[in-house]
């Protein structure tokens, strides 16, 4: 029988990729300047510049590496886990989250002011946690979004770059990522939603590990090999 379904480009098109780029930070400066109640918020703007130049450097990147995976990355595909959805849902809110908060205590209603080291030791923790979330990204094609078991595109286990040290170093770093953008905008209030979304990635890889170990062949082998989920020698 053959598939009806069309495969997917090896490139995103370049006017959609722009739209991406322009969509994120359009996104977060909604949710950053209505809480802070002014537009005239100097570390809002920093935060949202220092954002859009990292997401605009690691999309050419990846578009350079791994066009493949910019492409999956791209929307939702089918056969996506219906607790992924659930997670999702979950995750998106608590992301802004820490944004709005941020914005709330640092601009609007000044809860515990913080000063400019603490944003700038919050910059180096998120770009040390964008960095790596880039790499794990670099050298795996099936980083899509979502939770799935790609057949479609003949999903094997990654073995190389940072999945030789844990099993899910997108998470991983992506831990680090969230403290970091709370304290980069000046907001230890920021750090409540942060550990909460957290805590919704440690369920997320529990979830994920179990399913990658029952149904992607090889998991299993890998996850004897490489023992820890997220911190090594920790989980």
């Amino acid at each position: 029988m053959v598939s009806n379904q069309k495969p997917e480009p090896r490139f995103l098109n370049v006017a959609r990729l722009i739209v991406m780029q322009l969509t994120a930070p359009v996104l977060l400066a909604l949710f950053m300047f209505w809480p802070a109640g002014t537009i005239w918020w100097t570390r809002g703007w920093v935060f949202l510049l220092t954002f859009a130049l990292a997401s605009t450097v690691s999309a050419i990147f990846l578009q350079r590496v791994n066009p493949e995976v910019v492409v999956a990355r791209s929307r939702f595909h089918q056969g996506t886990k219906a607790w992924d959805r659930i997670v999702v849902a979950f995750l998106f809110p608590l992301f802004f989250a820490i944004i709005s908060v941020a914005a709330l205590d640092d601009s609007r209603f000044h809860w515990c002011p913080q000063s400019w080291w603490v944003c700038g030791f919050g910059y180096a923790i998120m770009c040390c946690g964008f960095a790596g979330l880039i790499w794990a990204t670099a050298v795996n094609r099936f980083f899509e979004p979502t939770v799935r078991i790609q057949t479609d595109r003949g999903h094997t286990v990654v073995t190389k770059g940072p999945y030789a040290i844990v099993r899910h170093p997108g998470y991983a770093f992506a831990l680090p990522m969230f403290v970091g953008i709370a304290l980069a905008m000046g907001s230890l209030w920021a750090l409540i939603p942060a550990v909460l979304t957290w805590l919704v990635l440690a369920v997320r890889t529990q979830l994920e590990d179990s399913t990658l170990r029952a149904e992607l062949p090889g998991y299993a082998e890998y996850a004897q090999q490489v023992r820890y989920k997220l911190i090594p020698g920790v989980w």
